[in-house]
């Protein structure tokens, strides 16, 4: 059985699974206000609805008929596409070792039933905000490297893999995201959905802030003009290229260039004083 309860998204979507209808209008009820839910009464709904959904957190019971939570954890933290998601646990069993359990299934919390709501809330939040910030960090920081987002090791391979190939076919103006998706062997919809996921953007754009990574690289071997720059990560336009990495950096190319000059030109001083 798989029901869905659609709210206005306010900080992400979130999926719910027991297979206690009370259980799911309770947990809907204290998050219900703040996030996007959609809710599974088992294993196999909800893995069908990873499969076409974009899911920023997902909380399941343990005890379950069919596959259990920590199975089912296992399951989503040993793909790819859905391995960055956090998952995290409820539970009855008040011992060590089903505590051990999860968290060797890849488990990112594990909360005990009977359970404070302001408790569930905050465990929540305070994971959604951790990965915010590590996406915005990784997004607005010039040398800041993609496996920054990378929550378990899947999930570091898959974003090198990613990366690797992207900077490969840096000089092309127009790189085909059917292809991008082929080659990490998922479909556009599939690749879609963890991309925006896991980074918070869409494919194009993390390309986009590849391409501009690759050209801060550049920049700061200081061999280059700003414009053989721009062609060499791909933009035509030098106007557009600027553009771009104003948008992400929060600074212009030449700002950039001579924030790194007065840098170098700093370092210089100071070592001349010492």
């Amino acid at each position: 059985m798989q029901l869905e309860k659609h709210k206005t998204a306010i900080n992400g979507s979130i999926l719910i699974i027991d297979d206690n209808d009370d259980i799911l209008e309770f947990v809907s009820q204290v998050l219900g206000d703040t996030y996007k839910l959609y809710l599974a009464n088992d294993g196999e709904s909800a893995l069908n609805i990873l499969n076409n959904q974009i899911i920023h957190l997902i909380v399941s019971d343990v005890m379950m008929p069919g596959i259990d939570g920590f199975q089912l954890c296992n399951i989503i933290k040993s793909r790819a596409e859905h391995c960055h998601i956090p998952v995290v646990l409820l539970t009855a069993k008040n011992t060590h070792t089903a505590h051990i359990e999860g968290l060797e299934a890849g488990a990112d919390a594990y909360i005990q039933k009977p359970f404070s709501p302001d408790l569930l809330r905050l465990q929540i939040a305070n994971l959604l905000k951790n990965r915010l910030n590590i996406k915005h960090h990784f997004a607005s920081s010039p040398f800041e490297d993609v496996r920054v987002m990378a929550h378990s090791k899947t999930d570091e391979q898959f974003l090198k893999k990613l990366d690797e190939h992207i900077r490969k076919q840096i000089k092309v103006a127009n790189i085909d995201i059917d292809k991008v998706a082929a080659y990490m062997n998922m479909s556009r919809p599939t690749f879609y959905r963890k991309i925006k996921s896991v980074s918070s953007l869409s494919p194009k754009e993390l390309i986009d802030i590849t391409r501009l990574k690759k050209a801060a690289e550049l920049i700061a071997l200081n061999e280059y003009t700003l414009s053989e720059v721009a062609r060499m990560v791909g933009y035509s336009s030098q106007s557009v290229f600027g553009k771009n990495f104003q948008k992400y950096f929060n600074l212009s190319p030449a700002e950039y260039l001579n924030n790194l000059k007065t840098k170098t030109l700093q370092v210089t001083n100071d070592w001349s004083v010492n």
